[in-house]
């Protein structure tokens, strides 16, 4: 069953995020995820949002999903990210 991850960001260092960002697709298309959607500015349709980037994208299964955040690839890279921003990363199962 797919998964999809939702990422709801604030970058508090643009150079560090940036850094994660130029070297995210790589790893993501080498552990075989697919990047849906990315958006610094999203349109607010309705509530309160206190994040000011959101990403989506999936993977074949949870599995998959693991391999990909537990590698030492994407580990390496993840350090850019911690650094550079606050957030949440929510992991949704398709239906």
């Amino acid at each position: 069953m797919s998964v999809y991850v939702v990422g709801q960001i604030s970058i508090t260092d643009r150079e560090r995020y940036d850094r994660y960002k130029n070297a995210f697709m790589d790893v993501l298309r080498q552990f075989g995820g697919t990047l849906l959607a990315a958006d610094e500015a999203p349109l607010l349709i309705e509530g309160r949002c206190d994040y000011e980037k959101f990403v989506l994208f999936s993977f074949d299964d949870q599995t998959a999903f693991c391999r990909w955040m537990e590698s030492p690839e994407y580990q390496r890279i993840s350090i850019d990210r911690k650094a550079g921003s606050t957030g949440v990363i929510l992991l949704i199962r398709g239906l």
